[in-house]
């Protein structure tokens, strides 16, 4: 089995965030592929199916940001599942929006919720990056990731989760370059190839 865990916070007040963008994420997938309800488990909410011929967990702790790893970790340890078999699904302020990047282990680049990940399991886990954009100056960061996405943004926003749903058995296989591949051929194809430059 897989580990397939969204980073966000809990709660209606945060469910538009650019913060909760892997929350989105996961929740795309599991509509896709008809997987059951989620129910209350590790900390978090979890909901099981295929992908793939896959088994795949999603989980969306509901711990808040900064403590997502002692869901993740509840939920790892408990299924015995390897470090490589976890993939997490975050915003990524250094990448443009829309863009979507694959990479395993590595450094959680000041983001709490990795950084939470990694203190409970180790860094070897496949990130999966979601490009929100940069509000341009440091001071401002705090604010715009806990903000929710312009009405404007919500075009590439669906665009993104529809084809990270759309591709997700590539990633249950393990091809990370084909599953980024398609993401950015659908992203061009919904006319977000610059991916919303706005």
């Amino acid at each position: 089995m897989q580990l397939w865990t969204g980073l966000g916070n809990p709660g209606r007040a945060y469910s538009g965030n650019r913060h909760n963008i892997g929350f989105m994420a996961i929740e795309a997938i599991a509509r896709r592929h008809g997987f059951p309800p989620a129910r209350a488990k590790f900390h978090g909410l979890v909901t099981e199916g295929m992908i793939g011929g896959e088994r795949i967990m999603l989980l969306a702790p509901q711990t808040y940001m900064n403590e997502s790893g002692r869901s993740v970790g509840e939920a790892a340890r408990f299924h015995k599942i390897a470090l490589q078999e976890v993939s997490a699904f975050h915003d990524e302020l250094d990448l443009a929006p829309g863009k979507l990047r694959v990479k395993v282990g590595g450094g959680d680049a000041g983001h709490n919720g990795l950084r939470s990940i990694t203190a409970h399991l180790g860094a070897g886990y496949r990130r999966v990056r979601l490009g929100i954009g940069h509000p341009g100056d440091k001071a401002l960061v705090h604010g715009f990731v806990l903000s929710d996405f312009a009405k404007v943004e919500t075009p590439w926003v669906e665009a993104l989760c529809d084809a990270i749903a759309a591709h997700s058995a590539l990633l249950a296989h393990g091809d990370d370059a084909g599953f980024q591949n398609k993401i950015h051929l659908a992203m061009q194809a919904a006319g977000f190839g610059e991916a919303a430059k706005a």
